[in-house]
Order: structure tokens, then sequence, then C-alpha cells
């Protein structure tokens, strides 16, 4: 019922299943029904997103948030009526922006696997409360969203220093780290959310948990290699 509710990865969904446009109607800014002022976070998030399609290559006019009452049919079927002629003037989803839509569908999935890192490093411009339409280009810049992608942290466990506490194991939201009782632990790179929860629950005194930006990730050891032989106690 709330705009709000309307998340990064909801409309991301929606292009890799191949819609060609994405329409989000709102109540008026300063309006908000439930005094939440979730309106105000979907207008972030839809400039956020724009933003986003421009760096993997999509037009972003396929993206629309318009701001009406319920009592504004007119306005309502204005707006709809004028962004299906946009979006059929842009055709097919990729086809004017010369991709397939298969090329399409895998750039949107490197995004959505960022989701979760993507709402948390935003989190305060998010939240932000535009007051003037001049405000919304310098919300997220293209500089900001082409640095967040360079610089788009990873996390990697040293097999020298992990000592298989399984604390990092245990914490982990997303269930991405692999091991077990005398196993050297391993992050899964494809189902690591980057929220950095391994970091900061790994023991300073092991500090097996590396933080990396802008190189790849180290391959994981091989499994058969990442058994801790532990001295017997005598």
């Amino acid at each position: 019922m709330c705009t709000g509710r309307v998340d990064l990865g909801f409309v991301l969904r929606a292009f890799s299943n191949g819609t060609d446009g994405v329409f989000i109607g709102g109540c008026h800014l300063n309006e908000c029904n439930y005094v939440t002022h979730g309106n105000y976070h979907a207008l972030n998030m839809v400039l956020l997103a724009r933003r986003i399609m421009e760096h993997i290559g999509l037009n972003p006019e396929r993206l629309r948030i318009e701001f009406m009452s319920g009592a504004e049919a007119n306005l309502f079927v204005e707006a709809v009526n004028g962004f299906v002629k946009q979006v059929k003037k842009l055709g097919p989803l990729g086809e004017s922006e010369g991709m397939d839509r298969h090329r399409v569908k895998l750039k949107i999935a490197e995004i959505t696997k960022l989701v979760p890192y993507i709402k948390m490093v935003n989190q305060d411009k998010l939240a932000s409360r535009l007051k003037t339409p001049e405000e919304y280009d310098g919300l997220f810049s293209r500089d900001d969203i082409e640095q967040f992608f360079r610089e788009v942290l990873s996390y990697y466990i040293d097999p020298t220093k992990c000592q298989a506490c399984s604390i990092c194991l245990k914490k982990c939201p997303a269930e991405a780290i692999v091991g077990g009782k005398n196993q050297i632990h391993v992050v899964d790179q494809e189902k690591c959310i980057k929220c950095g929860t391994c970091f900061e629950a790994c023991p300073p005194r092991f500090g097996a948990v590396r933080k990396i930006s802008g190189e790849p990730v180290p391959p994981p050891i091989p499994e058969e290699a990442r058994t801790i032989a532990r001295k017997s106690k005598t």
C-alpha cells in the first residue's frame, strides 16, 4: 500500500523478467498516509536505480515515478498513458540499447546479487528527504555510481590464519560461509551479500577475514586441503 515497500530488487526483477518499463505511482510528497514518508524512500530508490541502469547500459527512461492522490484520476491516466507511449518509443528492453535479452538478464543478475550491499552503503541517502526536483540529480551522481562499483568490497578468509572457530560461519546472515570442525572456512562469493558480518565477527587474535576492494578475490583453496592439523595434547 506504500511506495516505500517498493524495493530495488523488485524493480530489477521486473526488468530481468523482460518488462520494458516500470511505473511507480505514489502519494504526494509530505502527504504520507502512514506517517512513514515511504514515498521519499521510493523517490530516492528510483533515482539510484536509474543511475544503476545507466551504469549497465539500460535507458533510465524505462523507469519512472510520479506522485498523485487517489482523487487525481485524470493525472494518473495522463501519467500512465504518457509513460506507455514513451516505452513503446524505446522499444523492447535491450533493443534500443544494443543488447539482447540474455545479456540484459546477465547484467541485471550481477546487480541483483549486490542489492543488500547497495542498500547498506547508501542507507543515509535513501533515507534523505529532497525538497526540490533540482536536488534530484545531485543525490546519486554518475561519478558516485562508477566509483561505487569500482570499489565494491569482497570478503576473503585467509587460509593461513583461519582457526575454524566457526564464529563467522554461525553469524553469517546469508549462509555464505562453508566450513566445519577443523576445516578452514571459505566464503562462497556467489552467496555473499558483502554485509561485513564475518569481518566484524572474526576474533582480532586471528584476523583471518580480509576486506578486498578493486581487485579479484583469491580462489578458494581446494576442499581436500582445508583440513587443519591439530597438535595432539600430551
